[in-house]
């Protein structure tokens, strides 16, 4: 290793002794010098070997057990090269990537030993890395079991710091990997350079979610749509899903009611010298909650077709010679995929990727260009009439291979080609689908609107849930409307939507905004009479910062009724009706839709912010 890095010094020194010596090669010596400073540091760091090992936990979210730790690798702290990226950076700048990144490897895989940390080790590896021809084969194998470690708990994960190309040779090497016992791991899929096109080739064990689409997810449909699509492909390819960048309690609980299998983020546990061997008591009470997902799925996705994405591309004959298929390819750089067709009869699907990646290995063009195309056809696309709907096909890509994302689909009529429907378009139709159900939630508060508390309820009592309804509703809110204006009056009922988030249980408790100035909440909390308690008091204090003061003084504001006539009103008050779910009465969320509004109407009977309890159930189900 030592004559590697003088090499590269002595190479720094004789380029800077050619330079003539000008104004201009000044001030670019200076930057030789500011690299070779750095460079020096590098090389001082390699061979003193002064790096250090951060874990980071990664927990299964059915369980909240720890399924094993990343090794993350830090720089001496009093280094410009402290940070990873840094560290990399200058590592790439003087081509020592490979020789750092081995460094950084060893000494994961010996501070992991070290402090006998359970689970399984997810080992950072870039594809550069594992492609180095001249690395001795078995060289991390005879290491690992060297210090004690079982192939079979260490991880490799992909993480790419420049583009793949060569996907044949990256498979073959993963492919020794896999028979040596290690898992693979891609890490941040949705924001690598190809990370999707890794997933197809390699068939990995594990895939880590890019942190860009966990971050807020909570509120943004269409990261929950692109985290659900994800999940979907991984359940039926086999594949666990790991979601980085976990760092709020809601994220949290998005994922776990999306069924996500693994999580890792601050909010579970930083990345530590020695960390935890399991996690806190806050985030296994989180995951310990056996959720019911809030779906806004709706059924006009079922009445949406895959002839939506319909397209028309060039198509070929199975006999037309590969050369001819690859001079398409090159006339034109965006066509991706050929759908190769016999007498309007599809048979198959021409890869532009698949076909550049043979052509481009030794004597293929010279063995294969002259034969038909069906060499290098994908004889087993997939084929759909028009009139599929697009869920149905969704489910039929992720039953069959994560292949067909990339090439696409063949559509038909009546068995005869139709057109081409790409996987890129199948992916932001079915997204723009969810997004449309999202709508269901209120513009004004963004709370879940009618058709997911109506589903959410169906499924709390089809499960035989047990739960409190509580309607709450605004009392003399059409005429401050009228005094104070609407603008004024939506900035009260996104006040009440704070004031019910609140004092409500994100893990248990569903809120709902039913329209205007009415909401529901669905406590499964047990604590739910203290919390109702709690709301109307906040609501009374909060509620006094929307009038004047004179308004204010006197309790209430003098108006006009529909009849013209001069009305005193009172504050703004709120009231709240409850219903206690009971499986022997309620079937559906008709049922307790009227229990509630009956209940919300008894509360509106009592002066001032209160709190109505139906108990007459409970009366009933007293013995005598």
């Amino acid at each position: 290793m030592g004559a590697v890095l003088t090499s590269h010094s002595e190479e720094f020194a004789s380029y800077e002794a050619a330079l003539p010596s000008t104004p201009a090669v000044s001030a670019s010596r200076q930057v030789q010098d500011g690299d070779q400073k750095m460079l020096a540091q590098l090389n001082r760091i390699i061979s003193h070997r002064l790096l250090t090992a951060r874990f980071q936990p990664i927990i299964q979210m059915h369980t909240g057990e720890i399924l094993g730790y990343e090794g993350l690798i830090r720089g001496p702290s009093d280094s410009p090269l402290h940070s990873p990226v840094n560290l990399f950076k200058a590592a790439s700048e003087n081509h020592l990537t490979v020789t750092v990144e081995h460094l950084c490897r060893r000494i994961v895989l010996e501070q992991f030993a070290a402090l006998e940390l359970p689970g399984k080790l997810f080992l950072n590896v870039s594809p550069e890395s594992l492609l180095q021809r001249d690395v001795k084969h078995g060289e991390t194998l005879d290491y690992i079991h060297d210090i004690g470690i079982n192939p079979a708990r260490v991880i490799i994960e992909l993480t790419e710091y420049q583009p793949t190309h060569d996907y044949a040779l990256l498979s073959e090497a993963v492919m020794h990997y896999r028979k040596m016992g290690f898992e693979i791991a891609i890490d941040d899929l949705g924001e690598g350079f190809s990370s999707l096109r890794l997933w197809s080739e390699l068939k990995p064990d594990y895939v880590k979610i890019d942190m860009h689409f966990i971050q807020g997810i909570d509120h943004d449909p269409v990261k929950m749509q692109f985290v659900r699509s994800i999940q979907s492909i991984a359940e039926k390819s086999g594949t666990k899903v790991v979601a980085e960048g976990i760092e709020t309690q809601a994220e949290l609980i998005a994922i776990r009611d999306l069924g996500v299998a693994c999580g890792q983020g601050y909010h579970i546990a930083k990345p530590h010298p020695n960390p935890g061997r399991a996690v806190s008591a806050e985030v296994a009470k989180i995951l310990s909650v056996n959720a019911i997902h809030r779906r806004t799925s709706n059924n006009f996705e079922q009445a949406v077709t895959v002839e939506k994405i319909l397209k028309t591309p060039t198509t070929i004959n199975s006999s037309m010679l590969n050369n001819q298929v690859d001079d398409l390819f090159l006339r034109d750089p965006k066509l991706q995929i050929i759908p190769v067709v016999d007498n309007g009869i599809p048979v198959g699907l021409i890869n532009r990727y698949h076909m550049i990646d043979r052509f481009a290995r030794p004597y293929q063009r010279e063995l294969y260009g002259r034969k038909p195309c069906k060499v290098f056809m994908d004889p087993h696309p997939i084929i759909v009439d028009k009139n599929t709907s697009m869920q149905d096909v969704s489910h039929i890509i992720v039953e069959a291979n994560p292949d067909h994302l990339i090439n696409g689909i063949i559509i038909t009529d009546q068995g005869r080609y139709l057109g081409l429907g790409t996987g890129p378009d199948l992916m932001r139709e079915i997204t723009q689908m969810q997004i449309n159900a999202a709508r269901y939630a209120n513009p004004l508060t963004q709370l879940p609107g009618n058709v997911p508390i109506n589903e959410h309820i169906d499924q709390l009592l089809q499960s035989h849930t047990s739960f409190c309804a509580c309607y709450c509703d605004l009392d003399h809110f059409k005429p401050f409307n009228d005094v104070y204006g609407y603008r004024r009056g939506d900035d009260i009922i996104q006040m009440t939507s704070e004031v019910l988030k609140k004092h409500c249980d994100a893990q248990y408790d569903f809120i709902g905004h039913i329209g205007g100035d009415d909401f529901i909440i669905l406590f499964q909390s047990a604590d739910w009479e203290a919390r109702c308690q709690g709301i109307l008091h906040s609501f009374a204090v909060a509620i006094q910062e929307f009038y004047s003061n004179e308004d204010r003084e006197r309790g209430g504001y003098i108006s006009e009724d529909r009849q013209g006539k001069k009305v005193f009103y009172p504050l703004i008050s709120l009231s709240l009706g409850v219903v206690k779910s009971r499986a022997s009465l309620h079937y559906s969320h008709h049922q307790i839709s009227i229990a509630a509004s009956d209940a919300k109407k008894q509360a509106k009977k009592i002066h001032g912010n209160s709190l109505f309890v139906d108990r007459r159930i409970d009366a009933e189900l007293r013995p005598a």
